[in-house]
């Protein structure tokens, strides 16, 4: 090294309360999305790192961590809530050097609701009731028989990149509040908030091999270390369909449990009777926030015909008012893509989407950028009208700042496009008649509906997706039925 020269940050392993670096010394790339320049050196894990986070998660159920009492484990997840906010701005500075997104919306979605869930699920954990029944025997003396949760084990958390902190606390909250241990495998495109997790963890008093983190890729790496590995007895996912059909193939062998959130081609139906401003602002936010990398985005819009070239008209507007930039622009609305190699499939569609014969409402391509950020994964906020129901960019997910949007003419008929593909993860439904809203709402197929909102979310309600869009149920109690085992006892009086 060159005097001067400071090291290049390296991401370790945490396993068993300690970072440790992988046998093989195999290492990649960490790379600022925002301009192109790599942030660190992530060890990759192989089988022997994955194996030793199982084992050390193992051990810790049968540890200290399974003979806490519930208060004694709920107080230090809420002690983990307060060192996350305690090291806010360290998490902000990670999370937005990961993913390229501004810290305006980091520091108000990502870093708090990552913190909120341990406090939110500690809490939940401590009120919900089982179920008792008294039954006649016989011999007249009769029987009791009362529910117990018991945490499932070792769980398997590979989470995704699009919101880190957030969709990985989400999983690991509530399976810590059940008294479970994970082993995290956190997307490559995005490791350093989780890293630094284990040092709150640390320091809040979680025991060590309660929470352990691996790092590397899907195929022949840690991504299918852990879900094969025989050890693990739970697997929560959140990601794309066909690494879902691959994880479920895993989980089959030993017949394990999996919570499953995929992706999804939602659908917004936006009718005539909307308050349009809300349709605007709401649609805008649910295509081209977080630049589009959301799982709950909305890249099909369907609206009456009646308004249709006004509300093309208004999209436009607000989409090119946009300002793109990075992290640390207070007044960027949108940052870049999360890796270069994601921006060539975005790019891709926006192609695909001309050779089909689109009509370009505006964007379709890659801004000017200042040098210092010409490197970055930037792409420019697109709108098509005029494509085909089977064009690809109408079937597939893109997950990139961009809608299509297509007239109709009968509720009916705006029924029948938002339910013609195998997804149903999440719709938006734009109307200020609340029976049509309802009436409509009970016939979309999809997990979540909003009715003139979007991605406002109540911790407490059932969150997942229909059809290929997912197997199970987040959220609430619907958390506590994948992470615990319900066990009936029944005492002979």
């Amino acid at each position: 090294m060159k005097p001067g020269k400071a090291a290049m940050k390296e991401i370790k392993h945490h396993i068993n309360g300690q970072y440790v670096s992988s046998c093989s010394s195999r290492l990649f790339d960490n790379v600022n999305p925002a301009n192109g320049k790599i942030i660190s050196k992530v060890h990759e894990a192989g089988r022997e790192e994955v194996d030793a986070a199982v084992k050390a998660a193992r051990a810790a159920l049968r540890g200290p961590w399974g003979k806490m009492t519930l208060d004694e484990r709920t107080s230090i997840l809420h002690k983990v809530a307060d060192g996350i906010n305690a090291r806010f701005d360290e998490f902000l500075e990670g999370e937005c050097l990961d993913t390229g997104k501004p810290k305006s919306m980091a520091s108000h979605i990502d870093i708090p609701r990552g913190a909120a869930n341990f406090k939110v699920f500690a809490d939940m954990i401590k009120n919900v009731p089982t179920e008792s029944f008294e039954m006649p025997t016989p011999d007249g003396t009769g029987a009791l028989n009362y529910a117990v949760r018991r945490p499932k084990g070792v769980i398997g958390v590979i989470s995704p990149w699009n919101l880190p902190l957030l969709l990985m606390t989400w999983k690991v909250g509530p399976a810590l509040a059940c008294g479970n241990t994970v082993v995290v495998k956190p997307s490559e495109e995005t490791p350093t908030t989780t890293t630094l997790l284990g040092e709150v963890m640390k320091e809040a008093g979680v025991p060590d091999g309660v929470f352990n983190v691996v790092h590397g890729f899907g195929g022949d790496s840690a991504g299918a270390f852990l879900t094969e590995h025989p050890q693990v007895d739970g697997i929560t996912f959140t990601g794309e369909i066909g690494t879902g059909e691959v994880i479920m193939k895993a989980a089959a062998k030993g017949i394990r449990d999996i919570s499953l959130e995929l992706g999804g081609k939602n659908a917004g139906v936006v009718f005539a009777d909307c308050d349009i401003d809300k349709a605007i602002e709401g649609t805008m936010r649910s295509a081209f926030a977080n630049c589009g990398q959301v799982c709950l985005g909305t890249e099909r819009v369907y609206v009456e015909r009646s308004i249709f070239d006004e509300f093309v008209g208004r999209l436009k507007e607000a989409a090119e008012g946009m300002k793109i930039g990075p992290p640390d622009d207070a007044e960027a609305d949108m940052g870049p893509l999360v890796s270069l190699n994601h921006r060539e499939k975005v790019l891709s569609y926006y192609q695909k989407a001309v050779d089909d014969g689109a009509t370009v409402v505006t964007g379709g391509g890659v801004p000017e950028m200042p040098e210092a950020l010409a490197g970055g994964a930037w792409v420019q906020p697109t709108i098509w009208t005029g494509l085909p129901e089977d064009s690809a960019v109408i079937t597939d997910e893109i997950f990139g700042p961009c809608c299509h949007i297509r007239p109709f003419d009968t509720e009916e008929e705006a029924i029948e496009l938002a339910n013609s593909l195998p997804y149903g993860l999440a719709s938006a439904i734009w109307s200020e008649n609340i029976t049509r809203a309802h009436r409509v709402a009970g016939q979309i197929e999809a997990g979540i509906i909003w009715v003139n909102s979007w991605f406002l979310r109540d911790l407490r309600t059932p969150f997942g997706g229909s059809k290929q869009s997912g197997i199970g149920r987040e959220g609430g109690v619907h958390s506590l039925e994948f992470y615990t085992e319900m066990k009936n006892i029944c005492v002979k009086l």
